[in-house]
């Protein structure tokens, strides 16, 4: 079992950065890749960014790309979305999620995939 814990949401301005933060504990955490997901009021979940259980494999979002940077420390158990040039349309809660790490060559992106998730984090951006 793998427990994650978000935090680092908030209020924040277009144009600005956030930092969000997944602590996980319960299992070895370089054996999961990770993922941030995020839904929206009245909208559907949705993949950000994910990352494989070692760091080499990155994928993003089109929405986020250039914008957002997933990244991990797998001594502290911890992965992080940094957020910067914040919009309106990123105003959503943040879940992280967890799944074993088979060692392909992609990042998956499907809610299915994921076996374990975080609470979620509110995340406001005002324009």
């Amino acid at each position: 079992q793998v427990r994650l814990v978000e935090s680092g949401g908030g209020l924040g301005q277009a144009g600005g950065s956030l930092r969000l933060s997944c602590a996980a504990s319960g299992r070895t955490f370089s054996n999961y890749a990770m993922a941030w997901f995020r839904q929206a009021p009245g909208k559907e979940r949705e993949f950000v960014a994910g990352i494989s259980g070692i760091g080499g494999i990155i994928r993003y979002s089109d929405s986020v790309k250039g914008r957002f940077t997933i990244s991990r420390d797998n001594a502290k158990n911890t992965v992080f979305l940094q957020m910067n040039t914040l919009k309106p349309e990123d105003t959503a809660v943040y879940y992280c999620a967890a799944k074993i790490d088979k060692r392909t060559l992609a990042v998956a992106t499907t809610q299915r995939s994921y076996d374990y998730w975080g609470q979620g984090t509110q995340v406001t951006v005002s324009s």
